[in-house]
């Protein structure tokens, strides 16, 4: 039997993160423009820390938890953020490239101008997450978490949503383009707008028991 990864490290429901270990804590600390490449983090936690302008390619950060963390303008190249917690974050012009997400949980957090090309997001949990006008381009998202989410008008082109949650989200004017829709219900998902391609068409028509001949 396949092994599930954790979603995250943290009860999704509780309104605070779990009770950091004091010697793997980050507090109120300015990291403004740090680069943090090549470095390594398991089950630290990261508090009320400004990340702005950050650059990041190749650093591992496993387990750990960030609270109240500002990633404006950072860029993330290669790096691991696997079985993390991101609660109460920002997220303004930030940029994921090729970068392994998975098993990581966002909570309450804000994203604008917020761009992810390529990397594996697979088991991620957004849940209710205002993603509008997001980008996420050929990403591996299986059985992504994204219940609830706001989408409208974002782009989630050549993207792997096999398995994923979609109930309830908002998908208007979305791009969806060559994206695997397979778990898209359009009875539950709003879609109104939304652009896609003749094949994914006939998944939608399908899933609403039309044949296409």
């Amino acid at each position: 039997m396949a092994v599930t990864p954790a979603r995250a490290n943290i009860d999704p429901a509780s309104p605070e993160p779990p009770i950091p270990d004091e010697a793997l804590v980050v507090r109120d600390e300015d990291w403004y423009g740090r680069n943090l490449s090549g470095q390594s983090y398991t089950r630290y936690s990261f508090l009320d820390t400004d990340w702005t302008e950050v650059v990041n390619d190749g650093a591992i950060f496993d387990e750990c938890t960030f609270a109240g963390v500002r990633f404006n303008a950072s860029r993330h190249t290669s790096a691991a953020f696997t079985n993390c917690t991101f609660k109460r974050c920002t997220f303004f012009d930030t940029q994921f490239t090729d970068c392994k997400l998975v098993g990581s949980l966002f909570q309450q957090s804000t994203f604008t101008l917020f761009e992810v090309s390529g990397g594996d997001w697979s088991f991620v949990g957004l849940p209710g997450a205002d993603l509008r006008q997001a980008v996420f381009d050929r990403v591996r998202m299986r059985e992504a978490d994204l219940t609830a989410a706001r989408l409208e008008k974002a782009v989630l082109t050549r993207t792997d949503l096999s398995g994923a949650m979609l109930h309830s989200s908002q998908m208007d004017g979305t791009d969806l383009r060559g994206s695997d829709i397979s778990s898209l219900d359009p009875l539950t998902v709003k879609i109104a707008g939304a652009t896609i391609s003749m094949e994914q068409a006939a998944v939608i028509a399908e899933a609403l028991g039309i044949t296409v001949l």
